[in-house]
Formats: C-alpha cells, structure tokens, sequence
C-alpha cells in the first residue's frame, strides 16, 4: 500500500500519475486540512505535522510513503527519512533539472510558496543542477489556497498569475517550473499566459515513475483508493470532480473520512 499526503488537495495531481502508473496498487492519500497551508508555516512546524501524519500512514500499513507537497519536501523529509530508516520514502521538488536541460535561452524560473522559495533546499537544487542557466525564483503567496478554494477562474486570480508571470517572461524566461503540487491544477490558467513563450514544468510523472521502481510487485493490490483528511473530509471528496479527476471515484474504496492525525 502507497501512502501519499499534501496540507490539502495539491498532491492530488501526484495521486492521479501514480495511479495511472500502478492501476492495482492500493493507495491511500491523507490532506493535512486542519493545517494547511503550509507555505507559510516554519519549518519546525511543518516537520512537526510530517511525521505525524508519517506515523499514521505506517500505522494504516503503508510500505511506501509519497511527500506529495514541495514545501513539506524540502523542510522535512530529511527528518521524516531518519524517523523511518528503513521506509522508501518518495519526496517531491522542484523540476530544476529537467528545466535546466531543456532551456534554450539558458533562463529558466521556479514558481513556489513562501516556505520552499527561502528554503536552502531549493537553493542546494539549483547549485546541482542549473549549472549556467539563470535561475529565478517567483513566490506566488495565496495560490495554493486558491486551488483550495476550487474557484480557479477568478478573474482577480487571472491578474495576479499575469503579474507575476509577465515580468519572467519578459526576461527571456523559456521553462516555468511548477514548484508546489496545487499548482498543475492552475495550468489552465497559466497556459493561456505563458503561450508558446515557456514551458510549464511538473515532475507528478517522475514521482510516480519512481513509485513504479521503489514499489514494484509490492503495489499489485485491488486498486483500491482511500481519501483522509484531517478536516473538511467532504471538501476533499468533492475536488475529485472539480478538478477533473472525476475518474479515480472508479477506484475509491469509501467516501472520504476524518482523521484524527
């Protein structure tokens, strides 16, 4: 079984590419919505909140654990790993590298909470892995809790993504790296803005490729999936649908729950 878990409902685009990657694999996704969001939190807090929800995910029988949040990657999941030594654990950064290789005008930009924007982290990727490309990082404070909300068609929200995208594109910038899960769900939104100009970047395919690997005959379950959350289980029910991912009601095991975690 596959534990996967974001503050909220983000990382349910990591959810969708691992089950397509594993339709027999049983998967269970927790959103921490009593705490999100975690863009702003410190990183005590957010470390405090990962090996909480870590030990319940083992405690449910997870042999496999999914990070699907960059921010809770890049605070925690150093601490999460030597909590559970011996757990395959799966976090989720940033596309730096990927965008690096693939940019022509050697400009690329990494778009992120508050919290992974400052996180040394972040900072330590692109020492890897830019090498002479031009790294510019944008924080985008509020969208992941736009994506919360499921309105995504605000025009006030259209405005505020064209404010920030605009000044990067203007500056030669040729591959956009979505830096928080939430953020795939804004394609629609920021597809109309960047054009032919960049490339949005997300590594959900790369997560669950390496599931594929970290899994293997282990993930040859009843296809079943499990959705928990710490709040507002319904929320969470309802974003299937509202997010496009109607298709995975296929595989739901029970209508979402509450958790105490």
């Amino acid at each position: 079984m596959i534990g996967i878990f974001d503050s909220g409902i983000g990382g349910l685009s990591v959810l969708a590419a691992i089950a397509r990657a594993l339709p027999r694999a049983d998967l269970v996704y927790l959103a921490d919505t009593a705490h999100l969001p975690y863009g702003d939190k410190d990183d005590a807090y957010i470390r405090r909140r990962v090996l909480t929800i870590g030990n319940h995910l083992v405690d449910q029988g997870c042999g496999v654990i999914v990070v699907a949040c960059n921010t809770a990657t890049a605070a925690a999941v150093a601490a999460f790993r030597e909590h559970f030594p011996k757990l395959p654990v799966v976090g989720v950064e940033p596309g730096v590298k990927p965008a690096a290789a693939m940019s022509r005008s050697g400009r690329i930009a990494v778009l992120a909470t508050l919290s992974t924007a400052r996180s040394e982290r972040l900072a330590q990727l692109i020492r890897q892995h830019a090498g002479s490309v031009q790294v510019e990082i944008e924080a985008c404070p509020g969208w992941a809790t736009r994506v919360e909300t499921l309105y995504l068609d605000d025009p006030d929200f259209v405005e505020d993504a064209r404010r920030h995208l605009a000044p990067l594109l203007a500056a030669g910038v040729d591959q956009i790296v979505l830096g928080c899960t939430h953020y795939a769900f804004l394609c629609p939104v920021l597809e109309p803005i960047v054009a032919k100009q960049a490339t949005l970047v997300d590594v959900a395919d790369a997560v669950a490729r390496q599931c594929v690997r970290l899994a293997g005959a282990d993930a040859l379950g009843q296809g079943r999936l499990t959705l928990l959350a710490t709040a507002q289980p319904e929320r969470l029910q309802a974003a299937l649908p509202a997010l496009g991912l109607r298709w995975l009601d296929d595989r739901l095991y029970s209508a979402a729950r509450l958790v105490v975690a």
